[in-house]
């Protein structure tokens, strides 16, 4: 909670999302990313590597018996059928071109074809136009606002000055909510009055950041069903009006995506994909579920790369995402204690 983040604590008494703690030293920090990184990944971890693990025993013969065993264990870890059948097809294709035979040789094939599945990593870069407007996107409890804050802060910790549109209008919670995590971040906050229109919102946002001569603009918006048509058209005006304010906005569409939903949080991305062309993902909350599997089919079925992934509350965890980094962190052999 960020009750008590600032003194007298939020005297709204608004849930908040946890106070986000920073790390100190800078040395360690790779190293510790990547071990919660591991550690965040058990639980898909469990329910794909260790079965996976169990089928590549030395001396079975690689066969189509085995490979759709394989197939079966990667549709239970969400990664889902379309994506499998494709992920599949390129490792029978590279089995046979090297002649392989023996089970044990098919992790390093099953690593390298998700490698090629991800495809190059996309890292989320301020570049072209200043300022450089990213506009949020997701449904409710996704994980939108920690992301945005979390976002704010490392653009802020490199120099930019940083602007955010509060666009959800809906709830005033939610501008609370906001204007919280962008004090923290240092951050400025652009927010309407009381039931404004958001894209008016955002159309002023936009004109604030360009006459204050901010880096990034961040704009907020309404958590919404995938299936309200007129919340969808909306999201379409906003990202009109963006464009009529300031030449190529909006720069970057992110879609947050709360990992613990699996194929569910697919499906939405393919609407939300219509009605403002995302740019990229950021998918939160891969520390609490077993369907990690869902990084590969978003890239694969959706086209749009995953360029964040959040496995918890302090403003580390939410990273670049690497490709193989979190291969071999998903294939990474558990440490026992020595008896």
């Amino acid at each position: 909670m960020l009750r008590n983040l600032f003194k007298g604590g939020n005297k709204k008494g608004i849930e908040q999302d946890a106070a986000p703690e920073v790390e100190q030293d800078a040395a360690p920090q790779k190293e510790n990313w990547f071990d919660r990184l591991k550690s965040s990944l058990t639980k898909t971890r469990n329910r794909f590597i260790s079965q996976l693990s169990g089928l590549l025993r030395v001396g079975r013969k690689i066969d189509e018996e085995l490979m759709e065993e394989i197939e079966e264990i990667l549709i239970q870890a969400d990664v889902g059928v379309e994506t499998t059948l494709t992920l599949m097809e390129n490792v029978r294709e590279t089995v046979k071109e090297r002649g392989l035979g023996d089970s044990s040789e098919l992790e390093t094939v099953i690593k390298e074809e998700i490698l090629n599945l991800l495809g190059e990593d996309a890292p989320l870069k301020l570049e072209g136009e200043s300022p450089y407007t990213i506009l949020v996107l997701g449904v409710n409890g996704a994980g939108k606002t920690t992301t945005i804050g979390k976002l704010a802060s490392r653009f802020n910790t490199n120099g930019n000055r940083v602007l955010v549109a509060a666009g959800d209008t809906f709830r005033a919670a939610a501008e609370d909510q906001l204007a919280i995590w962008c004090e923290r971040a240092g951050a400025e906050l652009i927010r309407g009055g009381e039931k404004a229109e958001p894209a008016s919102v955002v159309f002023d946002a936009v004109h604030a950041a360009k006459n204050r001569e901010a880096d990034v603009l961040i704009v907020d918006t309404a958590g919404r069903l995938h299936t309200k048509k007129p919340l969808m058209d909306e999201l379409s005006k906003i990202g009109r009006v963006m464009g009529q304010a300031h030449s190529g906005a909006p720069h970057e569409v992110l879609l947050v995506i709360d990992g613990t939903v699996g194929q569910n949080a697919l499906m939405q991305a393919k609407i939300f994909n219509e009605a403002v062309p995302i740019t990229g993902v950021a998918i939160t909350k891969l520390d609490g579920t077993a369907k990690g599997g869902i990084v590969l089919a978003v890239k694969a079925e959706l086209g749009a790369p995953v360029k964040l992934i959040g496995i918890g509350e302090k403003l580390d965890d939410l990273r670049d995402f690497a490709g193989t980094d979190f291969v071999e962190a998903l294939f990474a052999v558990e440490e026992t204690a020595e008896t």
